[in-house]
């Protein structure tokens, strides 16, 4: 999930939120780097604030689809009337939310997007008998589901959307805890690893460690 917002404080809260919920958060400060990340990495969904430095909301769809990507879009804004909200649904945003806003309300949107058809990769991800389901934020394990913490969601994503590459320690650390350093220094995503192995006993699926590097998901 990529959130482009700069209230420094609000995409904090944002991306906060969405890893507790079990999302792998890019976070940006402004329109040209979501436009690299977006360009260089595939998400489900992008959250794009309308008003950013360098590159404004709007200008970043436009440039979006007019390169052909079809990632879905919920823009985010302060701007409410109805002129605004056609203007930023003509350019290619799937939703429309004005600030403020409820977080509930935000992941149902988030939901609704997700479970659209994806144009160019499956919906859910399946790595032996271990299958996730990422608008559904559910995962079964031999038809039956485990109960994976949020951060155990967010490890397993990332290990499965790099599979069957490495994904690495810092990876881990930006993309699922709020402050990386935290993780990254210390053995906590060793002790999430650990748990997460047991947790996915019997599915038909490896989770190595590659020393000095990451970690790497496979069949077994």
């Amino acid at each position: 999930m990529l959130v482009a917002e700069d209230d420094e404080n609000l995409g904090e809260v944002l991306a906060r939120g969405l890893r507790e919920q079990g999302y792998v958060v890019d976070l940006v400060p402004d329109g040209e780097t979501a436009a690299s990340y977006l360009r260089f990495y595939q998400y489900e969904v992008a959250i794009i604030d309308w008003r950013m430095p360098r590159l404004s909301g709007l200008d970043l769809v436009q440039r979006l689809r007019r390169a052909g990507l079809a990632t879905p879009v919920l823009m985010l804004t302060a701007r409410d009337t109805p002129a605004d909200r056609i203007a930023g649904l003509d350019a290619g945003a799937d939703d429309y939310l004005v600030k403020p806003f409820d977080f509930g309300e935000l992941l149902a949107r988030l939901r609704a997007l997700q479970r659209r058809p994806p144009v160019s990769q499956s919906p859910r991800m399946t790595i032996g008998e271990v299958e996730f389901d990422p608008a559904a934020r559910e995962v079964l394990v031999h038809g039956q589901r485990p109960a994976l913490t949020g951060t155990e969601l967010g490890i397993l994503e990332i290990l499965m959307r790099r599979s069957p590459g490495v994904a690495d320690r810092r990876s881990i650390a930006q993309h699922v805890w709020d402050n990386e350093a935290d993780a990254f220094g210390s053995n906590t995503i060793d002790v999430h690893l650990a748990r997460l192995r047991s947790k996915l006993a019997g599915g038909g699926v490896r989770i190595e460690t590659v020393r000095g590097v990451g970690y790497r998901m496979t069949a077994q």
